[in-house]
């Protein structure tokens, strides 16, 4: 064979690596699916898909696999940018063997995660797979463990993110759960440990794939996903934009854009936003549009324990992460999903060097012996050590409660927050007014003759004398009271000194958080 027919045989090769089964294209696409490479072309920066591994095929020869060699083996693997910005990726095929793992299509993503790991990139995952591949044994198992293994290493180092774009069941589960972000599609994936026939012939439930692990179970019910989404090309764009925000790695600062919105800007319908009565709510979300560049806030895991909002924004071009009580939901109480949700993203953001902004309105922790024998205690002492153990550059703001030792976990200024501020309408007290007045008066309110009466007038003049910020500010706890419409210049004057931020932390392996 001359060398002209050499090239000649490359080229059918590649040829055979780009064809798939139509009649299983076909199927995909009938349930609203891509293939992986569709899927590939659909979510990279047009023609910057670098294959790798194409000509990989499977060695077992057990139970009829010697008859079929497809290349690529079920995985397409290799690298690529987004928005100009390297990636690397593997999308599993479906079409391939049901998108089961074996032996070689473990290597493959092995060695894209290594690639991404070794050049301090990102590294995505497209996950549409049967589980293991039978008719490898043990073999697979093993894929899986080496798989789940570079997710460890890589935590905290290069962000991963998951896509969930079809059935993801048994063992698969756990390398997406120990990725950064999981992004799911409505009606056409799902998540589970053991599938619909096992549980019903196990337990006698009867649940369907969608109740029992669908996009929306994941994003409401388990918290086990951050994303949803309403078909794969949107997928694809709430990818695209969560990256945006993100640093390459650890050791990168997250990418900031020119901003387009005045850092000086006032917000005037700030001023008004809190309610005159304290039992009353409002919306966190129009406090942080109203402060972040250009009103966009990039909320992570909207539909999971709403009771805290968590997610990205700019301020003045910068990456922020931003955590904040939702006095709408539940009346901003931290609950356990609640401390869950915001333990994680404090932990992240810090990895990554995204510095943190916490706007505070809680009453406390939510009370009552389903949270106490639920673990409240275990459960809200992770999110009060993940901003303890942060040392990324840390802002406050106070907008109205701030009771209890949830005012300590909340970022205050006692666990290092680095500038802390609170607006006039600010409560910083051990409890409510009306609590507090009970519990200090109780005798002097049995001896009243109108108990109401006194009560009254007790609870106005605690709520003066206490029931504001300027007892914190005249101890230190808080650098500023402003007016609400000031917030945005502020935070941004703060932030801009707080890029310098270094803090050193004693040595050690790591720390125990209370898991």
């Amino acid at each position: 064979m001359n060398t002209e027919q050499k090239i000649e045989e490359l080229r059918r090769r590649r040829a055979l690596v780009q064809e798939s089964d139509p009649h299983a294209a076909q199927k995909q696409r009938e349930r609203g699916k891509g293939t992986a490479r569709e899927r590939i072309t659909a979510l990279l920066d047009p023609d910057s898909f670098v294959e790798l591994d194409a000509f990989a095929i499977h060695r077992a020869h057990s139970f009829g696999m010697q008859r079929r060699h497809p290349l690529g083996d079920g995985v397409i693997t290799g690298h690529g940018a987004i928005d100009g910005r390297a990636v690397c990726i593997f999308s599993q095929d479906f079409t391939v063997f049901g998108g089961s793992l074996g032996e070689v299509f473990a290597e493959k993503i092995v060695k894209v995660m290594d690639l991404a790991l070794r050049m301090g990139v990102p590294c995505i995952g497209i996950n549409d797979s049967g589980g293991a591949r039978i008719q490898e044994g043990v073999v697979a198992l093993g894929g899986y463990a080496e798989i789940f293994y570079r997710n460890v290493q890589s935590s905290g180092v290069i962000p991963q993110l998951s896509i969930i774009a079809g059935p993801c069941a048994g063992g698969a589960v756990y390398s997406p759960a120990m990725t950064d972000f999981i992004l799911m599609v409505k009606g056409s994936s799902q998540m589970f440990i053991t599938g619909p026939e096992v549980i019903k012939s196990v337990t006698g439930e009867i649940v369907d794939f969608e109740e029992l692990g669908g996009a929306m179970t994941h994003n409401t019910r388990s918290g086990v996903a951050h994303l949803a989404a309403d078909d794969e090309a949107e997928c694809f764009d709430q990818l695209r934009t969560l990256l945006s925000f993100l640093p390459l790695n650890n050791l990168d600062d997250p990418p900031a854009v020119t901003p387009t919105d005045d850092p000086e800007r006032m917000e005037p319908s700030l001023q008004t936003i809190i309610p005159d009565s304290p039992k009353k709510p409002y919306d966190m979300h129009t406090v942080i549009t109203g402060i972040v560049d250009d009103g966009f806030f990039f909320e992570i895991q909207p539909f999971w324990a709403q009771n805290l909002l968590v997610g990205f924004g700019r301020l003045n071009g910068q990456v922020i992460g931003i955590v904040g009580n939702q006095p709408a939901h539940m009346a901003g109480t931290l609950d356990i999903d609640a401390s869950i949700k915001g333990a994680r993203f404090v932990r992240f953001c810090d990895a990554f060097n995204i510095p943190l902004l916490t706007f505070v309105d809680v009453p406390g922790f939510l009370p009552g012996t389903q949270q106490e024998y639920g673990g409240i205690i275990r459960h809200g002492a992770k999110l009060l050590y993940a901003y303890c153990e942060a040392t990324v550059p840390k802002l406050t703001v106070i907008t109205r409660k701030a009771y209890g030792g949830a005012y300590d976990v909340m970022a205050s200024k006692h666990i290092r927050a680095d500038f802390n501020f609170a607006w006039p309408t600010a409560e910083i007290a051990v409890m409510g007014v009306d609590a507090a007045v009970k519990i200090i008066f109780r005798k002097e309110l049995a001896d009243a003759p109108d108990p109401v009466a006194r009560q009254a007038e007790l609870v106005e003049d605690y709520q003066q004398r206490f029931a504001n910020p300027y007892i914190a500010a005249e101890r230190g706890y808080i650098d500023q009271v402003i007016e609400p419409q000031e917030t945005r210049p502020a935070l941004i004057r703060a932030l801009q000194l707080a890029r310098s931020k270094r803090q050193a932390t004693p040595p050690r392996k790591h720390g125990n958080i209370p898991l």
